[in-house]
């Protein structure tokens, strides 16, 4: 069997307009992501360059401008549009992505209120990536 290695991105927090009601899109919140990316890593620990894995600064700042766009009702949307992205890497196989929404419109007492998606690159596409 073989394992990927990964590439973890936790807490990264951005704010944004996204909600099913009309003050969340005015007022907006803190959301806040974490990512788990499979890929292989041989390459760039052989190489030690950089240019050789996914940049965790530049996929920070690709999540963000996500979180920070265009608004959407559901954070299952927001989480699946920041899978998306992570899966423009070609070298990137698989993400997990996990959206915490901490201030959403519930009257009781919570801590967190979170959506997790898992993506993978089409069994076609890893066969164009490896030829």
């Amino acid at each position: 069997m073989d394992f990927l290695d990964e590439i973890v991105l936790t807490g990264l927090t951005v704010f944004g307009r996204h909600g099913v009601y009309a003050h969340e899109r005015e007022e907006g919140q803190e959301f806040v992501i974490d990512l788990r990316l499979q890929l292989s890593l041989e390459q760039a620990a052989t190489s030690d360059d950089v240019a050789d894995t996914v940049h965790y600064g530049e996929l920070a700042e690709r999540v963000a401008a996500v979180v920070s766009g265009e608004p959407v009702n559901l954070i299952e949307t927001l989480a699946a549009r920041i899978a998306d992205a992570a899966l423009d890497d070609r070298r990137v196989q698989g993400v997990s992505v996990t959206v915490h929404k901490p201030h959403a419109p519930i009257p009781l007492t919570f801590a967190d209120v979170a959506v997790t998606v898992h993506r993978t690159r089409a069994p076609e596409a890893l066969e164009d990536i490896t030829a």
